[in-house]
């Protein structure tokens, strides 16, 4: 059977009349439109500001002056009449392009390759899985399309190469700001005798737990959760076990300066606190928190302008 193409349209307008093409659009049969403007992204990143410190330039320069509607269809004579019907009294210009065969949608997955992280460990993409993995590797197969954490960010990677310096194989772990369970389930691949993960998202324990499969980790060594422990007491004392001798963090400055206040529940007596995600501007601003808190620092990493902190609760 011949493959499915598609037909990318893409309907350049401005903010003033955005609404009145997407109302128009509706009314004659649109049922999925993508919208990208330019205004809606700066209020997401500034209503989001507390989960990041650090935006790509390149991402904001795409977005400049962006006000535009996508639609799709089948690149065919069906979908060419179908547009038409969708268009019927637009007078907005369109340019449209081929996206070619069906499996467009997953091209991405050619940029995703196994790679090593560390001494150990070797982050294979679930669909290069068959390939043979280095002498003395240690795989951990990922999805990384789910959600974030595909070990390829240098953040990530400072928290995988402190992991395998601070993790105490039979001892259990905990990851806070999970996303998807990538320095977790990596506890558990280079021995860890359990782990448990939080993450604000709901929809990342699922994608946690279905990577903890791919990986023959199941429920019985591995516990995820949906919440936040800066305002939820219930999940605080759930997770407040005091056995925990690696405790991690991979998420952004705002965050981890008041989790430092607490995160001597739930360590171990001689645990770690492992966090990363910390643009290096704002690294001095951790340490001080840290230190306030009563942790002391032992380590602190750095790559391409990120940083990482290892420390102790001070004895």
């Amino acid at each position: 059977m011949d493959a499915v193409k598609w037909l990318e349209v893409v309907l350049d307008t401005n903010r003033e009349e955005l609404d009145g093409l997407c109302a128009r659009l509706t009314a004659n049969g649109v049922t999925g439109m993508a919208i990208e403007d330019e205004a809606d992204f700066k209020s997401f990143l500034e209503q989001n500001r507390p989960y990041w410190d650090y935006v790509d330039d390149a991402l904001l320069e795409r977005m400049k002056g962006v006000c535009r509607v996508k639609l799709y269809v089948t690149d065919d004579a069906d979908g060419r009449r179908q547009l038409e019907q969708w268009l019927e009294g637009v007078k907005t210009p369109y340019r449209a392009a081929s996206l070619g065969e069906n499996d467009w949608a997953h091209s991405w997955q050619k940029y995703y390759k196994p790679m090593s992280v560390g001494e150990r460990l070797y982050i294979v993409p679930e669909w290069e899985r068959d390939e043979p993995v280095p002498p003395g590797k240690a795989a951990l197969y990922l999805n990384p399309g789910l959600t974030f954490g595909t070990g390829s960010h240098a953040s990530t990677q400072l928290c995988l190469a402190g992991l395998e310096r601070y993790a105490a194989p039979g001892k259990p772990v905990l990851d806070l700001g999970c996303g998807s369970g990538i320095l977790s389930i990596a506890a558990l691949v280079l021995g860890a005798s359990r782990a448990a993960a939080v993450d604000i998202d709901p929809k990342a324990v699922d994608v946690a737990y279905e990577n903890a499969a791919m990986n023959g980790i199941g429920r019985d060594r591995y516990t995820v959760r949906a919440g936040n422990v800066l305002s939820d007491p219930a999940l605080v004392e759930e997770l407040s076990t005091g056995d925990y001798a690696l405790v991690l963090a991979n998420i952004v400055a705002d965050v981890i300066i008041p989790l430092s206040a607490q995160v001597h529940r739930f360590l171990a007596p001689g645990g770690v606190f492992l966090c990363s995600g910390i643009i290096d501007t704002r690294s001095g601003e951790v340490a001080a928190a840290l230190e306030r808190s009563g942790l002391e620092c032992m380590e602190k990493r750095e790559q391409n302008g990120w940083v990482a902190f290892a420390a102790r609760v001070r004895q």
